[in-house]
């Protein structure tokens, strides 16, 4: 399996998936460039991170802008051909404002950036990121955002709980999920979901920040590791 990292102008976190992806888990990882009008050398199969940061500034709304780059056509081909992607936080922001995944990520009820640890639940072990992470289990991820939160309407909600598409919500050390523990007013806490088929996933919290314990925290490194372990290695 492959992986590419996309570079927005504006990007500043694709290094850090990419020591995460090459130098930790020892995977075969590229940068892609936005204007690229293609994914090679990735093929079906491969992986495709979004990485955070602020591509094009955030000007109109985050991610907006970078929706029109060439690269997303490119990615929009590979899932159709059964290829896959993150997204963390403005590449989170990104694939919705691409369609690619449902609601939106708008203004933090404080309307101030939120940069600290986070404490979230994972909802469901049945996807290629959490299928080594027990249902339930409460991950301590940072987060670094001022438009994160995740807004859908009821009708899209429904279905996509009935379709096992919430992969993670915010809450307290213990796992239980109150409004107090919602640090920026989304949707039922939500800070990660997925699309239908499971191919195209997004997730406000940074975990290739909290990816060795050199720095304190290894608990996002369980999400790439249940990426490679899902794809058979």
């Amino acid at each position: 399996m492959r992986w590419g990292v996309v570079i927005f102008p504006g990007s500043n976190c694709d290094r850090d998936v990419f020591h995460v992806l090459k130098d930790v888990l020892g995977e075969d990882v590229h940068f892609l460039w936005h204007k690229n009008g293609s994914v090679e050398p990735l093929g079906e199969g491969d992986w495709i991170i979004l990485p955070g940061g602020f591509s094009y500034g955030d000007y109109l709304r985050a991610g907006a802008i970078a929706r029109l780059s060439p690269i997303m056509k490119a990615i929009k081909r590979h899932v159709e051909k059964g290829g896959y992607v993150l997204g963390i936080c403005n590449g989170f922001q990104i694939l919705c404002e691409a369609g690619l995944l449902p609601g939106a990520l708008v203004m933090n009820t404080n309307g101030r950036f939120i940069c600290q640890p986070q404490y979230v639940r994972v909802e469901t072990s049945n996807t290629p990121l959490t299928n080594l992470i027990a249902d339930g289990t409460v991950l301590n991820i940072p987060i670094a955002h001022k438009e994160g939160r995740y807004y859908v309407d009821n009708e899209t909600l429904k279905s996509m709980y009935a379709n096992d598409q919430i992969l993670f919500k915010y809450s307290d050390e213990s796992g239980v999920v109150t409004d107090t523990t919602n640090p920026n007013g989304s949707v039922d806490n939500i800070a990660g979901v997925c699309d239908a088929n499971k191919q195209v996933f997004g997730m406000m919290p940074h975990p290739e920040r909290s990816a060795e314990q050199l720095i304190g925290n290894d608990d996002g490194l369980q999400i790439f590791k249940s990426i490679v372990q899902w794809a058979g290695k």
